[in-house]
């Protein structure tokens, strides 16, 4: 087989889900390269820009760098932009460079639609990059912060009006996320929060038409009673500076127009030369093929396909991935033989959020709202990194969703925020470590030297004298007071009975566990074996809670050996507080006074960079063909 080249412009929701398919499908296949260029060295989870854009999350939060997703993979990435795209030459031009190709894949998705509206691109905001996030949320800080200072009573007013123009999920998220956010950028500029005005102006005369009508009315009581402004039926037909009018001739004066009111193609592929149809998007047939060029495939927001008579697919991300699959299937249909697998759309629900804490989805007929509509949000966004097999950002989406959150913006309000002083988790530390270095020395002299040793100052150069008859570290004697083990031998019975427990939790060990423990310890050899073990993994569990080094694993251990200590009826009433005590140490307790201060982002970094390798602002995996051809012509 010759070789072959596929190029993917385009790293969003399709373009990402197609170069992961083709690249674990040729994995093994040197024949076969795979090379997706993009402008950003970043993939941008487009659902999520509302959080930035009202700072419920950081920036980065929603960034994924392709590195991240595709090192250790056969994926070159380049970062660039597209300048031309030759179908007879199969050549795709950059600025920087060419790429040959056998098979090309177009996911570069869409931009907003003002619709020619005057006033929209000199005077608007729009939320369809990282970049225009940012520059919303630094606009709207800066626009509070000099509104607090403005004596003009009107001006004032108008600066504080953020209106958002079309009722889409991209508008009613945003407008949700400035509900929560409002009271946060009155309390920093020493305003009222209800000197903040939120709008929702929409041409339509109903919002949400994306939903089941019940449940877009039950979103739409939600705000009113919050206090947002709904205003239907109301085009705008021209943007101002500080107003904005409307069809009807009012006027709403406004600093802050945010427009979300339609997308359409994006621009760049204007002079591809390929047939489109509604909003500019590029026709194909049903296996995302275009209709004008073999070898080109055309995925996500940017491909017009109707699944039934004018009703194209929709663009939402379900519908990107699904494209993007079912392009890749027919290139490996292609390449490696086999029949092309007709589009399909599976849609399984649209859902849309009101800030952090309610929102409403119909699920394939399952309508939720509030809390439970937000959580099946969440799950549906962990199941998205799933799908692009990323364990690392869907641990960074559960750390900056419900962990690194402020004023209660997530389902569980402030419970899991991890903003606190952890300095005050130090004496805890300090205890659990000590319990577990007691219980160490005690196995380890025997308790009958340890209690002798301890009981004064004067007598702690005992420790030096050696270990006691008692040590479970000498001998080969059963301490544990497990009925199978002491039957077996009269030494083990023994040991059994001169050993001293406290009134354990549990009377005796649960069936199934006892059937664990047998399956585990069927022995006295064995069990010899592991008590001399134990000692070591409770020394050790000390010394790094007390050290404060790796403290979240060793506290989980903490948590574990004592869970299963109760579970073998050998844990004791006097003991049972080391249990909530080292659940509570899991909560980066040893970067305050601890070696986690340094160890744990050292390690970040290193192992970071030698999993994921070194993230780049620019990346230029693949050498283009300009540039092999300069290459040839200097040799």
């Amino acid at each position: 087989m010759a070789d072959k080249n596929i190029v993917i412009i385009g790293a969003g929701y399709a373009g990402v889900h197609a170069a992961k398919k083709l690249a674990k499908k040729y994995k093994k296949d040197s024949s076969v390269s795979i090379t997706l260029i993009d402008r950003h060295s970043y993939h941008t989870m487009m659902t999520e820009l509302h959080e930035v854009a009202a700072h419920r999350v950081e920036p980065d939060a929603i960034q994924f760098d392709l590195r991240r997703l595709f090192n250790r993979t056969k994926v070159n990435l380049v970062t660039d932009n597209v300048t031309h795209v030759d179908h007879n030459k199969k050549i795709v031009t950059t600025e920087h460079g060419e790429f040959d190709y056998d098979y090309l894949i177009l996911g570069m998705g869409g931009e907003p639609n003002d619709f020619g509206t005057p006033g929209v691109g000199e005077h608007a905001f729009t939320l369809w990059s990282w970049e225009d996030a940012v520059k919303l949320r630094e606009h709207i800080e800066k626009t509070v912060r000099s509104a607090a200072q403005i004596h003009d009573e009107a001006k004032r007013r108008a600066m504080l009006t953020f209106t958002v123009c079309g009722s889409g999920f991209t508008g009613i998220e945003m407008v949700g996320e400035l509900l929560e956010w409002k009271n946060r950028l009155a309390k920093d500029n020493k305003l009222d929060a209800e000197d903040i005005t939120l709008y929702v102006v929409e041409a339509a005369p109903t919002i949400l038409n994306m939903l089941n009508r019940k449940d877009a009315d039950k979103a739409e009581r939600y705000m009113v009673k919050k206090g947002i402004k709904i205003l239907k039926n109301s085009p705008i037909v021209e943007v101002k500076a500080g107003s904005i009018i409307l069809k009807s001739g009012e006027e709403i004066p406004t600093h802050t127009l945010i427009w979300t009111a339609g997308v359409k193609a994006n621009s760049d592929t204007k002079d591809y030369g390929m047939s489109a149809g509604r909003a500019g998007r590029l026709k194909v047939n049903e296996y995302m093929e275009s209709e004008d060029h073999k070898d080109v495939y055309v995925i996500g927001d940017l491909a017009y396909y109707e699944e039934e008579p004018g009703k194209p697919t929709p663009q939402i991300v379900e519908a990107a991935e699904q494209t993007g699959m079912t392009a890749a299937k027919s290139i490996i249909a292609e390449i490696s033989g086999g029949d092309k697998e007709a589009y399909k759309g599976k849609y399984h629900g649209v859902m849309v959020s009101i800030g952090a804490r309610y929102g409403v989805a119909d699920l394939s007929g399952i309508h939720l709202s509030g809390w439970f509509a937000i959580l099946m949000k969440h799950m549906v966004n962990l199941y998205y990194f799933f799908g692009i097999r990323s364990g690392y950002y869907m641990f960074q989406y559960v750390m900056h969703e419900f962990f690194h959150t402020k004023d209660k913006r997530n389902i569980f309000r402030n419970f899991t925020t991890r903003y606190g002083n952890i300095l005050w988790s130090l004496p805890l530390r300090i205890f659990v470590g000590g319990f577990w270095l007691v219980e160490a020395g005690t196995k380890i002299w025997g308790k009958s030297t340890w209690d002798e040793a301890t009981s004064s100052w004067s007598n702690i150069p005992k420790l030096f004298n050696g270990l006691g008859e008692d040590s479970w570290l000498v001998g080969s004697t059963v301490r544990m007071p497990f009925e199978w083990l002491q039957t077996t031998t009269s030494g083990a019975s023994e040991a059994a009975e001169a050993t001293e427990w406290a009134t354990p939790v549990l009377s005796k060990m649960p069936g199934i566990f006892q059937w664990f423990m047998e399956i585990v310890l069927p022995t006295p050899e064995m069990a010899v074996f592991m008590q001399k073990v134990m000692v070591f993994v409770e020394l050790g569990i000390g010394l790094a809670i007390l050290g404060g080094l790796f403290t979240w694993l060793a506290s989980a251990a903490s948590a574990g050996f004592l869970v299963m200590f109760t579970l073998s009826a050998m844990l004791g009433w006097d003991k049972l507080w080391a249990l909530p005590a080292s659940i509570a140490l899991m909560n980066g307790s040893g970067r305050s006074v601890g070696l986690d201060y340094w160890v744990v982002p050292f390690l970040q970094q290193k192992v970071g960079d030698w999993w994921y390798g070194k993230e780049r602002s620019i990346y230029q995996d693949g050498t283009s063909s300009k540039q092999a051809a300069k290459r040839r012509k200097a040799s």
